[in-house]
């Protein structure tokens, strides 16, 4: 049975609140530029990308990020008329919790204030009935007690109003982290991840009068975990509750989908998930469902040299790689690798360039492979760690990759990896590679796979159309 992701491909760490009729959705995006997509819903399955919540480099500067750093988990929260966001720019860690607001979400949103006293990350903003403002977070024992930590703020400043205290240890799981505040029927509800971002990952929860407590533990907790279980979706954590205008209440989470045989690998990163809640004695269970409506097609293709909200660049800023070329397409600079998120385990994409060009599948700048063309000659390259090695030549064409599923797979004595990549120019095939090197299980990190194209040298190159496919 196949699990689909409301928010599918490298989209961890989510966070949702209600307004209305209207869910807004944000995620990390760590070292790629814009930071913070936000996501617009009418009904918890079907998902629009509506912007970035980062978008400038006085909110967060290309130059200062790097591999799996950058930016954290996210909360967002609608109070008092406006939209708020904090998270953790660990590129910039000692500077605190960063905080931003706008009135419309699409924004633009302010310039960022930080809470400079919070040192740590998956920070989470609360309001009680009074009006006070509560920063939670996982404090790294720096300027605080270490563990999940509190403190009263003014948000529009950054302004610390209290001591930092700790609130609640978690359940004894390793690495206690993502804390999110609720009252909920005149209680207080502390939800957690715990357990690390791996097959161990849960979620956890406690309740008690006040925002700071005293807590106690959930006796069902986990609340939320699929691990030492069969389960299609695993790693399942970092939840965030919205309750909807009907009532009931829903989580969203994050997961991955391994394949492949063991230790079974997962490729593009962890994705969003929907959860049903159910309420039995005060205290919720979360149940992970499939996407309603099945999954959906992320087919598209660029010809005009329009680069939509999709389009994200590692540490740099993707108005500086590309620019609609005067004879249609785009003009692609030297300044770096556009990308946009593998959205499906099935797909394929071409592109083409009148001069010099490159298309990459990347994990992280170490583990990628890549089809360059110049000169009349395509290219394949494959890069693992410290080792990188041409895999294939053959005569220009438009450059292809795709990915399919392994040869072998249904063998239970093979040793297959989670799909193959197929790199291709023109209708001919250059080379074919086993996709567990680009997998987290062997590359570490905290993203997915992503499609880049970009330029080879100082000269401009233009992109004449470039084409990503979901293949069922």
């Amino acid at each position: 049975m196949s699990f689909d992701p409301i928010i599918a491909g490298f989209h961890p760490d989510p966070t949702v609140c209600r307004v209305g009729a209207d869910y807004y959705l944000a995620t990390s995006s760590f070292e790629y530029v814009p930071g913070v997509p936000l996501f617009h819903s009418r009904d918890l399955a079907s998902w629009r990308q509506i912007g970035h919540i980062l978008t400038r480099p006085g909110q967060l500067d290309p130059d200062e990020l790097s591999p799996s750093r950058g930016i954290f988990a996210p909360t967002l929260r609608y109070h008092g008329g406006r939209f708020w966001m904090v998270t953790t720019n660990t590129s910039r860690m000692m500077s605190g919790q960063l905080i931003v607001h706008a009135a419309d979400p699409a924004g633009p949103w302010s310039d960022p204030v930080h809470v400079s006293g919070a040192i740590g990350i998956d920070p989470d903003l609360a309001w009680d009935e009074a009006g006070n403002c509560y920063l939670t977070y996982a404090s790294y024992g720096m300027a605080a007690p270490a563990g999940i930590t509190q403190v009263r703020i003014l948000p529009a400043t950054g302004t610390e109003l209290s001591d930092h205290y700790p609130v609640w240890p978690g359940s004894g799981l390793v690495h206690p982290e993502g804390p999110h505040l609720y009252r909920i029927d005149g209680l207080w509800y502390l939800m957690l991840a715990e357990g690390g971002t791996e097959r161990g990952h849960a979620v956890t929860i406690a309740r008690g009068p006040a925002p700071e407590g005293p807590f106690t533990a959930c006796p069902g907790n986990p609340i939320l975990s699929h691990r030492s279980t069969g389960h299609p979706v695993q790693n399942t954590g970092h939840a965030d509750l919205v309750q909807a205008a009907d009532g009931r209440w829903w989580a969203v989470h994050l997961g991955v989908r391994p394949r492949g045989t063991t230790p079974h690998f997962h490729v593009l990163g962890r994705e969003t998930f929907l959860a049903r809640v159910d309420w039995t004695d005060g205290w919720p269970a979360l149940t992970t469902v499939s996407r309603p409506g099945g999954p959906v097609d992320h087919s598209f293709t660029v010809t005009d040299g329009v680069f939509d909200e999709r389009w994200v660049a590692p540490g740099a800023d993707p108005a500086a790689i590309a620019a609609p070329h005067p004879d249609g397409g785009a003009r692609l600079r030297s300044a770096g690798l556009l990308c946009v998120r593998v959205r499906d385990q099935a797909w394929s994409a071409t592109a083409e360039f009148d001069g010099p060009g490159r298309l990459v599948l990347r994990l992280d700048h170490r583990h990628w492979y890549a089809l360059h063309v110049a000169d009349g000659v395509a290219t394949a390259i494959a890069r693992v760690g410290d080792l990188e090695q041409v895999v294939g030549t053959g005569p220009a064409g438009p450059l292809g990759l795709a990915a399919v599923a392994p040869a072998g797979a249904d063998n239970p004595g093979s040793a297959a990896g989670p799909d193959e990549i197929v790199l291709s120019a023109g209708d001919v095939e250059l080379a074919r590679l086993d996709g567990r090197y680009l997998s987290t299980e062997v590359a570490g990190g905290f993203t997915g796979r992503l499609l880049g194209i970009g330029t080879l040298g100082p000269a401009e190159t233009r992109l004449v159309s470039f084409t990503y496919r979901s293949d069922r």
